[in-house]
């Protein structure tokens, strides 16, 4: 699809305080109130905000983000972001848009009611292997299964934070190795999940949730070959196609980084827009529509916090920090 290279030079943001390590919300707390905080909110005002949910956990602090949102910034749905990209005409300052990745029944249940309630669009990037299922996450299946004995050869056990970057890190076909020794080994097997159904995928749609493509399976794009990148993308698109009546436009990376073979099937199949995980704000007018920012957060975040990822001061803050290690 045809779109503008051209891109807009940012001023630089200021300068980020040195200031000592401490826990996340508390550190978002205090970093509302730094003299950098009205700085990055100004600037913050001219790029585009995606935030990335995983499910709602916790649906009174969600809605009270949500009446943040509608005080501060301008929500805006998915096909606006399309439109602005094929028009060439940046979006509304202070625009956010909502997104959820892999999509639990929380998105359903929790999200769609207090979404609708304040008339604010979303997004959400589902599995596709998993809808109309009772299958749990791979990576939350792993973990179980490793509190319970399962081992795998490539993966020494350890702490599950740990078995879940190991598994990662390893290729594509390893990792389901990896994950069927793990079944076979457990004594115990893992709680099902009940999983979103092609209806509960209308009514998302119905609500003003528009549904987008997060592969068949959810593995690392980059530990997958070729073949594999393809048909985790096509499958998972021919399967929305077939359940929705409209093949989807919208990608999100599975743990948020770009393949270029994954851009390159995106752009085969018509896809309009792709996003990231790299907690980063964006420009108003996507410079790589198959390559747009998206803000990490979380539905229990407080909103002293919230301020500070939606204004980009905190992201920044960690950027610094992990240059400087």
């Amino acid at each position: 699809m045809p779109h503008s290279e051209t891109t807009t030079i940012s001023p630089a943001p200021p300068a980020v305080p040195v200031v000592p390590p401490a826990p996340a919300d508390a550190r978002g707390s205090w970093l509302r109130f730094s003299p950098a905080q009205p700085l990055f909110r100004a600037r913050a005002a001219q790029r585009l905000a995606v935030l990335a949910y995983h499910g709602v956990t916790d649906p009174r602090s969600f809605g009270a983000q949500l009446d943040r949102l509608r005080r501060l910034a301008t929500p805006v749905s998915l096909a606006a972001v399309e439109q602005a990209v094929a028009q060439g005409r940046p979006l509304p300052p202070r625009s956010v848009l909502i997104t959820f990745d892999d999509t639990d029944r929380t998105v359903l249940t929790h999200a769609l009611p207090a979404l609708a309630a304040r008339r604010i669009p979303a997004a959400a990037f589902v599995i596709a292997e998993l809808i109309g299922t009772d299958q749990p996450f791979w990576w939350h299946e792993a973990a179980f299964l490793a509190r319970n004995g399962g081992r795998a050869r490539l993966v020494p056990t350890g702490r599950p934070a740990e078995l879940l970057a190991r598994l990662k890190a390893l290729p594509d076909p390893d990792r389901r190795r990896s994950l069927h020794e793990l079944r076979v080994s457990a004594h115990r097997r893992p709680p099902r999940q009940e999983q979103l159904c092609p209806e509960d995928l209308r009514a998302l749609r119905a609500g003003g949730v528009a549904i987008g493509n997060h592969t068949l399976g959810h593995p690392s794009l980059g530990r997958c070959d070729d073949a594999t990148v393809h048909s985790e993308i096509a499958g998972a698109h021919l399967a929305l196609d077939k359940w929705l009546g409209e093949p989807p436009t919208a990608f999100a990376y599975p743990d948020g980084g770009y393949d270029p073979r994954a851009d390159a099937a995106l752009r085969q199949l018509g896809y309009r827009l792709g996003f990231l995980s790299d907690h980063r704000l964006g420009p108003r007018l996507p410079a790589h529509p198959l390559r747009i920012s998206r803000l990490q957060v979380d539905s229990t975040t407080s909103t002293r916090r919230f301020d500070t990822i939606l204004s980009g001061l905190e992201p920044a803050l960690q950027r610094w920090r992990g240059a400087a290690v």
